[in-house]
Protein backbone atom coordinates (compact mmCIF):
# COMPACT_ATOMS: atom_id res chain seq x y z
CA UNK A 1 0.00 0.00 0.00
CA UNK A 2 1.20 3.14 -0.71
CA UNK A 3 1.42 6.35 1.49
CA UNK A 4 -2.06 8.04 0.29
CA UNK A 5 -3.42 5.27 -1.32
CA UNK A 6 -3.43 2.39 -3.72
CA UNK A 7 -0.27 1.49 -5.76
CA UNK A 8 -1.47 0.34 -8.94
CA UNK A 9 1.47 -0.66 -10.68
CA UNK A 10 3.05 -2.39 -6.79
CA UNK A 11 -0.40 -4.49 -7.44
CA UNK A 12 0.34 -5.36 -11.18
CA UNK A 13 4.07 -6.42 -9.92
CA UNK A 14 2.34 -8.31 -7.40
CA UNK A 15 0.45 -10.06 -9.67
CA UNK A 16 3.43 -10.76 -12.22
CA UNK A 17 5.22 -12.28 -9.07
CA UNK A 18 2.87 -14.08 -7.01
CA UNK A 19 2.32 -16.17 -10.59
CA UNK A 20 5.90 -16.41 -11.77
CA UNK A 21 7.76 -16.97 -8.68
CA UNK A 22 5.32 -17.76 -5.24
CA UNK A 23 8.33 -18.62 -3.81
CA UNK A 24 9.92 -15.08 -3.37
CA UNK A 25 6.92 -13.44 -3.77
CA UNK A 26 5.60 -14.83 -0.27
CA UNK A 27 9.08 -14.82 1.28
CA UNK A 28 8.75 -11.09 1.56
CA UNK A 29 4.91 -10.65 1.49
CA UNK A 30 4.00 -8.04 4.34
CA UNK A 31 2.07 -9.56 6.64
CA UNK A 32 0.31 -6.47 8.18
CA UNK A 33 -1.11 -3.32 6.97
CA UNK A 34 -4.90 -3.60 6.94
CA UNK A 35 -7.28 -5.04 5.29
CA UNK A 36 -7.91 -2.57 2.84
CA UNK A 37 -5.06 -3.73 -0.23
CA UNK A 38 -6.25 -7.17 0.09
CA UNK A 39 -9.90 -6.03 0.03
CA UNK A 40 -8.92 -4.01 -3.17
CA UNK A 41 -6.99 -6.94 -4.87
CA UNK A 42 -10.06 -9.25 -3.88
CA UNK A 43 -12.39 -6.86 -6.43
CA UNK A 44 -9.94 -5.94 -8.53
CA UNK A 45 -9.34 -9.56 -9.54
CA UNK A 46 -13.15 -10.42 -9.63
CA UNK A 47 -13.79 -7.02 -11.78
CA UNK A 48 -11.58 -8.51 -13.87
CA UNK A 49 -12.76 -12.03 -13.87
CA UNK A 50 -16.56 -11.02 -13.67
CA UNK A 51 -15.51 -8.74 -17.48
CA UNK A 52 -14.18 -12.10 -18.74
CA UNK A 53 -17.43 -13.78 -17.91
CA UNK A 54 -19.44 -11.09 -19.65
CA UNK A 55 -17.41 -11.21 -23.10
CA UNK A 56 -17.95 -14.54 -23.20
CA UNK A 57 -21.75 -14.30 -22.52
CA UNK A 58 -22.19 -11.58 -25.28
CA UNK A 59 -19.93 -13.91 -27.46
CA UNK A 60 -22.47 -16.94 -27.03
CA UNK A 61 -19.21 -18.61 -25.78
CA UNK A 62 -20.75 -20.22 -22.64
CA UNK A 63 -23.54 -22.27 -21.98
CA UNK A 64 -25.80 -19.93 -20.15
CA UNK A 65 -25.29 -17.10 -22.40
CA UNK A 66 -27.05 -19.58 -25.23
CA UNK A 67 -30.37 -20.30 -23.20
CA UNK A 68 -30.61 -16.80 -21.04
CA UNK A 69 -28.80 -14.37 -23.07
CA UNK A 70 -26.48 -11.34 -21.92
CA UNK A 71 -28.05 -10.83 -18.45
CA UNK A 72 -26.35 -13.52 -17.39
CA UNK A 73 -23.26 -12.02 -18.32
CA UNK A 74 -23.85 -8.72 -16.50
CA UNK A 75 -24.89 -11.17 -13.37
CA UNK A 76 -21.91 -13.09 -13.87
CA UNK A 77 -19.64 -9.30 -13.01
CA UNK A 78 -21.92 -8.36 -10.55
CA UNK A 79 -21.59 -11.65 -8.74
CA UNK A 80 -17.99 -12.32 -9.31
CA UNK A 81 -16.76 -8.80 -7.64
CA UNK A 82 -19.31 -9.67 -4.50
CA UNK A 83 -18.13 -13.09 -4.64
CA UNK A 84 -14.39 -11.98 -4.66
CA UNK A 85 -15.50 -9.95 -1.35
CA UNK A 86 -16.76 -12.86 0.43
CA UNK A 87 -14.73 -15.36 -0.46
CA UNK A 88 -11.73 -13.11 0.35
CA UNK A 89 -12.93 -13.24 4.46
CA UNK A 90 -14.22 -16.92 4.00
CA UNK A 91 -10.61 -18.09 2.54
CA UNK A 92 -9.18 -16.35 5.14
CA UNK A 93 -10.68 -17.88 8.14
CA UNK A 94 -10.35 -21.59 6.19
CA UNK A 95 -6.69 -20.76 5.34
CA UNK A 96 -6.45 -19.72 8.84
CA UNK A 97 -7.18 -22.78 9.97
CA UNK A 98 -4.90 -24.72 7.42
CA UNK A 99 -2.04 -22.60 8.95
CA UNK A 100 -2.91 -23.64 12.28
CA UNK A 101 -3.06 -27.49 11.54
CA UNK A 102 0.53 -27.00 10.02
CA UNK A 103 2.09 -24.88 12.86
CA UNK A 104 1.87 -21.69 11.10
CA UNK A 105 0.87 -17.85 11.52
CA UNK A 106 -3.05 -17.37 13.33
CA UNK A 107 -3.40 -14.04 12.47
CA UNK A 108 -6.10 -13.56 10.63
CA UNK A 109 -4.97 -10.49 8.72
CA UNK A 110 -1.46 -12.32 7.44
CA UNK A 111 -4.01 -15.46 6.28
CA UNK A 112 -6.42 -12.79 4.26
CA UNK A 113 -3.82 -11.51 2.34
CA UNK A 114 -2.43 -15.03 1.33
CA UNK A 115 -5.76 -15.71 -0.06
CA UNK A 116 -5.70 -12.08 -2.04
CA UNK A 117 -3.34 -13.07 -3.48
CA UNK A 118 -3.88 -16.45 -4.29
CA UNK A 119 -7.35 -14.90 -6.00
CA UNK A 120 -4.92 -13.53 -9.10
CA UNK A 121 -5.97 -17.00 -10.69
CA UNK A 122 -9.34 -15.97 -10.55
CA UNK A 123 -9.57 -13.76 -13.86
CA UNK A 124 -7.48 -16.65 -15.33
CA UNK A 125 -9.71 -19.08 -14.52
CA UNK A 126 -12.39 -16.81 -15.92
CA UNK A 127 -10.14 -15.73 -19.21
CA UNK A 128 -10.16 -19.52 -20.20
CA UNK A 129 -13.52 -20.65 -19.73
CA UNK A 130 -14.79 -20.27 -23.06
CA UNK A 131 -13.10 -23.75 -23.86
CA UNK A 132 -16.22 -25.25 -22.50
CA UNK A 133 -17.59 -24.37 -25.58
CA UNK A 134 -15.84 -26.67 -27.37
CA UNK A 135 -14.27 -29.09 -25.67
CA UNK A 136 -15.47 -30.61 -21.95
CA UNK A 137 -12.33 -32.30 -21.37
CA UNK A 138 -9.87 -29.47 -22.33
CA UNK A 139 -11.98 -27.29 -20.31
CA UNK A 140 -11.95 -29.84 -16.89
CA UNK A 141 -7.98 -30.47 -17.95
CA UNK A 142 -7.13 -26.89 -17.80
CA UNK A 143 -9.46 -26.59 -14.49
CA UNK A 144 -7.10 -29.18 -12.89
CA UNK A 145 -4.11 -27.32 -14.00
CA UNK A 146 -5.54 -24.07 -12.49
CA UNK A 147 -6.39 -25.95 -9.31
CA UNK A 148 -3.00 -27.81 -8.64
CA UNK A 149 -0.85 -24.77 -9.18
CA UNK A 150 -3.77 -22.72 -6.64
CA UNK A 151 -2.71 -25.61 -4.13
CA UNK A 152 1.12 -24.87 -5.41
CA UNK A 153 1.07 -21.51 -4.69
CA UNK A 154 -1.11 -22.50 -1.21
CA UNK A 155 2.06 -24.28 -0.32
CA UNK A 156 4.47 -21.50 -1.32
CA UNK A 157 2.35 -19.03 1.26
CA UNK A 158 2.58 -21.60 3.96
CA UNK A 159 5.83 -21.95 4.33
CA UNK A 160 7.22 -18.81 3.01
CA UNK A 161 4.62 -16.48 4.21
CA UNK A 162 2.91 -18.18 7.54
CA UNK A 163 6.16 -20.29 8.66
CA UNK A 164 3.88 -23.36 8.98
CA UNK A 165 5.93 -26.93 9.20
CA UNK A 166 7.16 -27.67 5.78
CA UNK A 167 6.82 -31.44 6.12
CA UNK A 168 3.14 -30.88 7.42
CA UNK A 169 2.35 -28.63 4.76
CA UNK A 170 3.48 -30.62 1.71
CA UNK A 171 1.18 -33.33 3.24
CA UNK A 172 -1.69 -31.57 3.78
CA UNK A 173 -1.32 -29.84 -0.29
CA UNK A 174 -1.18 -33.37 -1.70
CA UNK A 175 -4.18 -34.26 0.30
CA UNK A 176 -6.10 -31.03 -0.96
CA UNK A 177 -4.79 -31.74 -4.56
CA UNK A 178 -6.34 -34.76 -4.85
CA UNK A 179 -10.05 -33.48 -3.98
CA UNK A 180 -10.17 -30.79 -6.66
CA UNK A 181 -8.49 -33.41 -9.53
CA UNK A 182 -11.35 -36.04 -8.36
CA UNK A 183 -14.46 -33.60 -8.15
CA UNK A 184 -13.33 -32.44 -11.86
CA UNK A 185 -12.99 -35.91 -13.09
CA UNK A 186 -16.44 -37.16 -11.61
CA UNK A 187 -17.68 -34.01 -12.96
CA UNK A 188 -16.50 -34.80 -16.32
CA UNK A 189 -17.66 -38.29 -15.83
CA UNK A 190 -21.13 -37.63 -15.77
CA UNK A 191 -21.38 -35.15 -17.85
CA UNK A 192 -19.89 -37.60 -20.65
CA UNK A 193 -22.77 -40.22 -19.20
CA UNK A 194 -25.71 -37.73 -19.54
CA UNK A 195 -24.75 -36.77 -23.11
CA UNK A 196 -24.64 -40.62 -23.97
CA UNK A 197 -27.81 -41.16 -22.32
CA UNK A 198 -29.06 -37.88 -24.23
CA UNK A 199 -27.80 -39.11 -27.66
CA UNK A 200 -28.98 -42.53 -26.81
CA UNK A 201 -32.69 -41.59 -26.23
CA UNK A 202 -32.25 -39.00 -28.86
CA UNK A 203 -31.14 -42.33 -31.50
CA UNK A 204 -33.86 -44.16 -29.83
CA UNK A 205 -36.82 -41.22 -30.38
CA UNK A 206 -35.65 -40.38 -34.07
CA UNK A 207 -36.15 -44.79 -34.21
CA UNK A 208 -39.79 -44.39 -32.76
CA UNK A 209 -40.12 -41.96 -35.06
CA UNK A 210 -39.16 -43.64 -38.21
CA UNK A 211 -41.44 -46.59 -37.44
CA UNK A 212 -44.59 -44.65 -36.94
CA UNK A 213 -44.12 -43.05 -40.12
CA UNK A 214 -43.48 -46.06 -41.43
CA UNK A 215 -46.38 -47.76 -39.97
CA UNK A 216 -48.47 -44.40 -41.08
CA UNK A 217 -47.60 -44.88 -44.57
CA UNK A 218 -48.71 -48.49 -44.87
CA UNK A 219 -51.72 -47.46 -42.91
CA UNK A 220 -52.49 -44.90 -45.61
CA UNK A 221 -51.79 -47.49 -48.45
CA UNK A 222 -53.92 -50.20 -47.00
CA UNK A 223 -57.28 -47.54 -46.91
CA UNK A 224 -56.11 -46.58 -50.59
CA UNK A 225 -56.00 -49.83 -51.85
CA UNK A 226 -59.19 -50.76 -49.97
CA UNK A 227 -60.78 -47.22 -51.25
CA UNK A 228 -59.87 -48.43 -55.02
CA UNK A 229 -62.11 -51.77 -53.91
CA UNK A 230 -64.83 -50.56 -52.77
CA UNK A 231 -64.94 -47.93 -56.02
CA UNK A 232 -64.30 -51.35 -57.99
CA UNK A 233 -67.21 -52.90 -56.16
CA UNK A 234 -69.37 -50.06 -56.80
CA UNK A 235 -68.62 -50.00 -60.67
CA UNK A 236 -69.74 -53.87 -60.46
Amino acid sequence: MAEGGFDLQKFIDDSKSVLTNPKEYFSSMPKEGGLVEPLIKAIIYGTVAGIFMLIWSLLHLSGASAMFGGSVGIMALVWSIIGAIIGLFIGGVIMLVISAICGGDTSFEANVRVVASIMVLSPINALLAFTGSFSLFLSGLISILISLYGIWMMYNALVSALSAKEGTAKVLSLILAVIPVLMIISTLMCAKVATHTSDTILKQTEQYQKEMEKQSLESMKKLDEFRKKMEEAQKQ
